[in-house]
């Protein structure tokens, strides 16, 4: 598998092997060593899987306590991933990276505990995976505006185009108004 540090070095672009032939193709999504031989934890507890059509949002999430670092994929379609870190004694505070994932390149993000995670389906539709760290704690999930002025994520969405949105999505506070890590 190909391995690389985004512009935050801490958040991981996974290429795995794919094999190929006149059948299908295999993947290697998970190997335990492989994985922790580039710090990608080994300790997941909760596996998800969302369907979302085109054009769905979905994110900024984080939590507070009970921070889970996730390794996502993409099973069908195409999203814009991007992950924001939330760790204020960081030299990359407030910034975020994104790839495009999809399962036609079989990427996987490795998305590390006390980051913000962000989804935007760009095809008809997605069914997105991803490994967690920790347990989902609703009392601790935090969210961030998708839009935030001071992230200016360049999210690639049709020009006059509105996001399909979660109600909890569309009021979350502003970067600067959301709790953060020390």
């Amino acid at each position: 598998m190909k391995v690389e540090p985004l512009e935050i070095p801490d958040v991981l672009l996974i290429t795995p092997r794919v094999f190929e032939d006149d059948r299908g193709y295999f993947v290697e999504t998970w190997q335990q060593e492989r994985y922790l031989e580039h710090g990608v934890s080994a300790g997941f507890v909760q596996d998800n899987l969302s369907r979302s059509v085109k054009g769905t949002l979905r994110g900024l999430h984080y939590q507070i306590r009970q921070p889970q670092g996730k390794l996502v994929r993409v099973a069908e379609g195409e999203v814009f991933d991007v992950a924001v870190d939330m760790r204020r004694s960081s030299s990359t505070y407030g910034q975020w990276v994104g790839a495009i994932l999809s399962a036609e390149n079989a990427r996987q993000l490795w998305v590390p505990p006390t980051f913000a995670h962000a989804f935007y389906v760009l095809s008809d539709f997605a069914t997105f995976e991803y490994k967690c760290t920790d347990f989902y704690a609703p009392d601790y999930e935090r969210s961030i505006r998708w839009d935030d002025p001071s992230l200016a994520i360049e999210w690639p969405i049709d020009l006059g185009g509105e996001p399909r949105l979660s109600d909890k999505d569309a009021e979350a506070p502003l970067f600067a108004d959301a709790e953060a890590f020390s």
